[in-house]
């Protein structure tokens, strides 16, 4: 119960609901226990003393009653139903807030899908926790508590039977808890491996179908469906032989009640109206015992998800600001330093992506990364961008150690154009607005147009306006990346990194924006990793990177004379 506790600070906004709530809980609990005392008057008074007047009292009191029961419920329904839901938006909103500040790494790692289903799923089974069921439970404990009080009064030596129901009841749900809790969490792991797996198929449809792979996807979809759906099996039946023990030990108490109840109004030792109130309580009662072993179960459902969530609330970020971080000249001068920089991604520690890497980039130089694929140009991006912290070694700009920086004032300056464009789902003004939200509709327009955008954007249906659909689907590969310039052009940018901008363009369009993007890099610093000749040559200084290693640095024209690698890749791999 210490992980639902942990979750009770999101409730503390809401304490005047939470009150209004518990008050309406007590009344109905009240006026459910309340009906027992008519329906004594009604079988008593009414009944048994043939008194219209009193019968027409009684029925007329617990109509009343009723009525007040009715209200009551309807009330606290709508109260733990808002605090469910809002409990959910609330911690749904925060965990999406924490994982924006985790790096990239952690989702490399964990699987997006997982998080995504720990995010929805788990949630709504918080929802349901706090909107219905803890309110059932409370609810249902009052009356049983209730009940009991009102079955002593009634008859001590029958209420001894009941007793003897209950504790039999109850200690299955302890045995069978921590199985169910376990079921359950093993449970929900399926379903978010479930849904993992079917997003990445779908997200990747065309590749499956050029591959011809759509039975063998079928057929591990349909196998992880039925490991989800045995796991869930197991956990239902376990609940299930919970509630239903503990429903047969209830009412089997019930029966003897009125076993030993009809003797003793048969003996005058009680009223039928006064038997008539003890079953009352006593169906009560035992109806308030299954409902907890109902709840119980879902509370164990409900701790697992809390468990997963408070795992995602707990992670903390690799890459983080220092105590005090340190603060960007203004205005930034891009001034970019490598000093024995090395670095291996976590799941290749043997394997340094980045060896011993120096270099000094001055204000305003626009350099080119060029080496075989693999060599480490695209990690050398990523760790200016501080997705990732060199494991030796450290990165400088404008004189200032990246570790020391807030991540989002480091990036506040600079601009990505990925090899692969990602794009969002939404309309094309949104995602070139994505660069910059408070950007001017004159702004968008204007480097939409630098871009070589705003020409097909306007062939659109809807223009600016047309749903792209997810990823930008209803795009081409070139228009993608047109668009993803013109985000980087919005940013308006000190240090923009290029990786493979243009890659995807035509010769034709790809001349265009080479012609956009030697003005927006003119008087900042520009790392390019590219293969095309002309953007290689149009650098100040090349870079040759292999396996790590600067290998080489220069013009063209001298690594064509002192390097035999550049000489290589200029004939196989440059461009033009």
């Amino acid at each position: 119960m210490h992980n639902l506790r942990q979750l009770a600070v999101f409730l503390a906004p809401y304490k005047l609901k939470l009150l209004l709530a518990a008050v309406a809980l007590v009344i109905a609990a009240s006026g459910m226990l309340l009906l027992g005392q008519g329906l004594r008057l009604v079988v008593d008074r009414g009944f048994a003393s043939s008194d219209p007047h009193w019968l027409n009292l009684a029925l007329m009191g617990t109509l009343a009653v009723v009525t007040v029961l009715a209200l009551a419920s309807a009330t606290r329904f709508y109260l733990v139903s808002w605090i469910g839901e809002r409990l959910a938006a609330d911690l749904r909103h925060a965990v999406f807030n924490h994982l924006l500040t985790l790096e990239p790494e952690y989702f490399f790692r964990n699987g997006a899908g997982e998080i995504q289903s720990r995010l929805t799923a788990d949630t709504s089974v918080l929802q349901s926790l706090f909107g219905s069921s803890l309110s059932l439970a409370l609810r249902n404990l009052l009356t049983l508590i209730g009940a009991i009080i009102l079955l002593l009064i009634t008859s001590p030596w029958l209420t001894l039977l009941v007793l003897l129901g209950i504790p039999m009841a109850v200690v299955p749900v302890v045995a069978f808890g921590r199985r169910v809790r376990k079921l359950s969490r093993s449970s929900q792991d399926s379903i978010a491996e479930l849904g993992s797996y079917a997003g990445e198929a779908l997200q990747g449809i065309e590749t499956v179908q050029a591959n011809n792979h759509e039975f063998e996807s079928s057929r591990l979809y349909g196998h992880r469906v039925e490991r989800a759906f045995e796991q869930a099996k197991s956990r239902i039946f376990q609940r299930a032989l919970l509630t239903g023990f503990a429903m047969l030990v209830v009412f089997t108490a019930v029966g003897l009640i009125l076993w030993q109840g009809g003797h003793d109004v048969l003996d005058g030792k009680m009223t039928a109206g006064e038997l008539t109130a003890f079953v009352f309580y006593a169906i009560v009662a035992s109806g308030a015992v299954a409902a907890l072993a109902e709840v119980a179960g879902e509370v164990q459902r409900a701790i697992g998800a809390a468990e997963r969530l408070l795992e995602l609330l707990a992670a903390k970020p690799a890459i983080a600001a220092a105590a005090k971080p340190s603060l960007l000249p203004s205005p930034v001068r891009g001034e970019v330093e490598f000093e024995q920089v090395s670095f291996a991604y976590p799941s290749r520690l043997e394997q340094p992506a980045v060896k011993d890497f120096s270099i000094h980039i001055k204000a305003g130089e626009r350099v080119a990364l060029v080496g075989p694929s693999g060599s480490g140009k695209t990690t050398l991006l990523k760790l200016l961008l501080r997705f990732y912290d060199p494991s030796q070694g450290r990165i400088l700009l404008d004189g200032i150690d990246l570790r020391t920086l807030q991540p989002n004032d480091l990036r506040r300056c600079m601009a990505l154009v990925a090899q692969e464009p990602v794009l969002f789902t939404g309309t094309a003004e949104e995602n070139i607005r994505y660069g910059r939200p408070e950007a001017s509709n004159e702004e968008i327009l204007q480097v939409a147009e630098q871009a070589q955008a705003l020409e097909f954007i306007q062939r659109l249906p809807q223009g600016m306006q047309t749903y792209l659909g997810p990823g930008g689907v209803q795009l081409s590969g070139g228009q993608r990346q047109r668009l993803a310039i013109a985000r980087a052009l919005l940013r308006d940018p000190q240090v923009l990194l290029l990786d493979e901008a243009t890659s995807a363009l035509d010769a034709a369009s790809e001349q265009k924006v080479q012609l956009a993007l030697d003005k927006l890099m003119l008087n900042r610093t520009s790392l390019v990793i590219a293969h095309r000749l002309s953007t290689i040559v149009s650098a100040d200084r090349i870079l040759l990177v292999d396996k790590g290693d600067l290998v080489a640095s220069g013009t063209h024209e001298e690594l064509l004379e002192s390097s035999a690698l550049y000489l290589q890749l200029a004939k196989l791999q440059f461009r033009d």
